[in-house]
């Protein structure tokens, strides 16, 4: 990303991103872990809900997952803006991120996958996620979810 325009917002703690996340159903969601998205988030935003990237081809990332103009939401400034998850980017900017991961399973599902961001292929595909997770589960959790799994 080239350039952030970080507006003072709630950074969520990791471990609450992790519960919120499981809650919204994105772990085995497009065959990918919580880990993944928080791993993304990380690397998008910072756990940043009101991070804003302006992009060189006029388009800009908002919140925590850095949705684009171009594809994703309207920001009334994007040239040729297709609004695919039908919503306002400013939406984005707020400290409920139920509409970000919304649009996110969106992008997700129509990509099959985490692929759409940039930052997910650099710093998450192919790696050890573990410690975006660790410390996050209470002992029954961990319990449940010891015996199998990939």
């Amino acid at each position: 990303m080239e350039n952030k325009d970080h507006k003072p917002g709630i950074i969520i703690p990791r471990c609450r991103l992790v519960r919120i996340l499981r809650k919204h159903g994105l772990e085995g969601f497009v065959g990918r872990k919580v880990a993944d998205w928080v791993c993304l988030a990380k690397h998008e935003s910072s756990y940043n809900t009101r991070a804003i990237n302006r992009n060189k081809n006029g388009s800009s990332d908002y919140g925590i997952f850095q949705i684009n103009s171009k594809y994703w939401c309207y920001d009334g400034r994007t040239p040729g803006a297709s609004n695919g998850c039908r919503i306002h980017c400013r939406k984005f900017l707020d400290d409920n991120i139920t509409d970000d991961i919304k649009c996110a399973k969106l992008i997700a599902r129509r990509a099959r996958g985490l692929t759409p961001w940039v930052a997910w292929r650099k710093h998450c595909r192919g790696k050890n996620l573990r410690p975006y997770v660790r410390g996050c589960y209470s002992p029954e959790t961990v319990a449940l979810t010891a015996g199998g799994g990939a």
